[in-house]
């Protein structure tokens, strides 16, 4: 049976082309991580059982074709041809959702004197950055292949002259390295002795000028003890897994119980700081906590609105602390590798995306 790629449902829906794409997989990993906008039925064991009437009454438009989803591509064939013999156009997508981990889509924002692209791993939920002033760009936490932000940067006449990352990464493989190899830009990371390559060192506060604009680091430890935000032109901040949309990093990975608390205090006062930036700055974070709709709508929040949602959380370091360890998040999975393998800077052998697969772990809400 003739598949559908990842890369062409990714077009489709990147395009706005009426597809209907129908999860039929288990309640349990339904809720784990999922397509934004698709059809979910509860069928997964039926077809896996081979029950020939798994998907009978389930409606569907008629009009479109419809990809068929599971876990690694095997039983979303049987749901295919299931819909194939009532008539229906049906395609399983190759892969499955572990495929569509790499999936993306973007969104745009203009600040000024620069363009800002969010580029979304729609699956996880990861979000890096190409931002673009006059005819150079930066990229920020890339964690796709480095041909997307080449690509990205080409087709709007940006060269990329540096490549960035917020801190040191456990939920996702960082491609920064890799990117600023592939394109020739400057490899910039927060100072730090975790990684074992050759980068350059970003300081607290110092300015990173490209175009006609600029970006300030600012040291904000807690998440990582090297972890980093970005100020473009004082209108945005690139958070990283510091601060986002409806929470803060968590400070427990690779840590000890004594070490999160210590650390959990750390952030706390990161989080001080960052609150006495302007509260019209924009925060554009370094994940989303569901995945990312097709909608070109970027994700990002006024800091002060943040600030006021997150308020009684900074009233006491105390309290904050013990909020935060109370609240902490089941650990992602893999990332002990996952870290090893971005202090080392390389891909595993073999498909990364068996390492990378799920939803994201990194905020406390």
């Amino acid at each position: 049976m003739q598949h559908i790629e990842t890369e062409t449902l990714r077009e489709w829906l990147e395009n706005g082309r009426a597809v209907t794409v129908l999860d039929i997989r288990a309640p349990e990993d339904r809720a784990e991580w999922s397509i934004p906008g698709s059809i979910y039925v509860n069928a997964y064991e039926r077809l896996k059982a081979g029950e020939p009437d798994a998907l009978t009454g389930v409606a569907l438009p008629r009009d479109r074709p419809v990809v068929t989803i599971c876990n690694a591509g095997k039983v979303s064939q049987v749901a295919a041809d299931q819909l194939r013999q009532r008539g229906t156009d049906a395609f399983p997508l190759a892969g499955g959702m572990k495929s569509w981990s790499v999936a993306w889509n973007t969104a745009e924002l203009v600040l000024g004197n620069a363009t800002v692209v969010q580029v979304r791993r729609t699956g996880k939920g990861c979000l890096s950055y190409v931002v673009g002033s006059r005819a150079e760009a930066v990229v920020i936490d890339a964690s796709l292949e480095p041909a997307v932000y080449s690509r990205l940067a080409d087709q709007r006449g940006w060269s990329i002259r540096y490549v960035l990352d917020t801190h040191i990464h456990a939920d996702h493989l960082s491609r920064s390295r890799l990117l600023a190899e592939s394109v020739g830009a400057k490899l910039l990371l927060p100072a730090q002795k975790r990684v074992r390559f050759t980068f350059t060192p970003i300081e607290d506060s110092q300015i990173i000028a490209f175009g006609d604009t600029r970006i300030q680091a600012i040291s904000t430890p807690g998440h990582t003890m090297e972890s980093t935000c970005y100020c473009l032109n004082g209108q945005a901040l690139f958070t990283g897994d510091t601060l986002f949309i409806s929470g803060v990093g968590r400070p427990d990975l690779h840590s000890s119980p004594d070490e999160s608390r210590k650390r959990a205090g750390i952030l706390y006062r990161s989080l001080k700081h960052l609150m006495e930036f302007p509260p019209e700055l924009v925060v554009l974070p370094g994940h989303a906590s569901q995945p990312v709709a097709f909608d070109r709508k970027p994700i990002g929040e006024q800091l002060g609105r943040i600030s006021s949602s997150i308020a009684a959380w900074l009233d006491s370091e105390v309290d904050f602390v013990r909020t935060i360890l109370e609240r902490i998040p089941p650990t992602p999975p893999n990332f002990s590798r996952i870290v090893e393998l971005n202090e080392v800077g390389v891909l595993p052998d073999g498909d990364p995306t068996d390492l990378e697969a799920g939803a994201n772990r990194c905020a406390v809400a």
